[in-house]
């Protein structure tokens, strides 16, 4: 059976690479160091695919076809795409597919929420692939990677509890079906607070950031699902927040377990709040 080497979560802003230098350099190193210790776990545990959720931005299906969660079944990942160049302001990358893996992972699941679809072309990827790979240096670890695009935006949103279930199946197949040995990471991207377009565009809710926070240090799975529910990410920042059901779709495959905090930081430059974690495995 594989296993799940390590689980993570950070956040995506484009702030992170775009307008990096607009916060003080404490906030900084608290960055540098979160995505640094992402880096080194996932080289430690001697990852051999990475499974990266994050929010798709409307960017690859029209929103009168919009899909759920979109499977990347490419056997390399090209980015940024070309539109996001300008603000993202990160290198180009290319990072090995599995296919292979992204088809078990797909077949898994595609049948337990609606609309969740696998797509063989390269995606469009923003800030909710191009950041981590770039801040946590993925294309040379040589890690190949899965992404899985969520729908966070356009109604009806799978909520936190159709999340937390697709990552149980996910977790399942990882353990059941993919091949002896193999070992997989999982990597939860998006969050925290931020409305964007808004009329809190340039708000931060560092309240609700640190209740998150404390929340998934506690460990206690059913009390995030109950508290900390879309309805409560959409009142922290309406179109945004919500990328943190990618983090409970992380916690969903690993099952109730507490983590660490890697990290926060409030720079209102950033238009976001910045949060990491890492979960404690066997």
């Amino acid at each position: 059976m594989a296993e799940i080497s390590v689980a993570m979560a950070a956040s995506h802003a484009p702030g992170l690479t775009g307008w990096f230098d607009k916060a003080p350099e404490a906030d900084q190193r608290t960055v540098r160091a979160a995505y640094a210790e992402i880096r080194d776990a996932l080289v430690e545990s001697r990852t051999d695919v990475l499974l990266i959720i994050a929010n798709d931005h409307i960017a690859n299906s029209k929103v009168s076809d919009y899909p759920n969660f979109t499977f990347g079944m490419a056997e390399r990942h090209r980015g940024p795409d070309e539109w996001f160049k300008p603000w993202l302001r990160v290198p180009d990358y290319e990072i090995p597919g599995r296919p292979d893996v992204a088809d078990v992972l797909y077949q898994s699941v595609k049948d337990l929420a609606p609309r969740v679809r696998a797509v063989p072309e390269n995606l469009r990827y923003d800030d909710n692939i191009s950041v981590p790979v770039t801040m946590a240096e993925v294309a040379s670890t040589g890690i190949a990677v899965v992404p899985l695009l969520q729908n966070c935006t356009v109604p009806p949103v799978p909520d936190e509890r159709v999340c937390y279930s697709l990552g149980q199946a996910l977790g399942d197949a990882v353990r059941d079906r993919l091949p002896d040995g193999m070992r997989v990471g999982l990597l939860g991207s998006g969050g925290l607070s931020h409305e964007p377009g808004g009329p809190r565009y340039l708000e931060i809710d560092e309240k609700f950031d640190r209740w998150w926070l404390d929340l998934l240090v506690d460990g206690d799975h059913e009390r995030v699902l109950s508290e900390a529910t879309f309805e409560a990410m959409e009142r922290a920042g309406s179109g945004g927040t919500a990328e943190l059901l990618s983090w409970i779709v992380v916690m969903g495959a690993i099952g109730p377990r507490p983590c660490r905090n890697l990290g926060y930081a409030a720079v209102d430059q950033w238009r976001c709040g910045f949060g990491a974690v890492r979960w404690e495995l066997p």
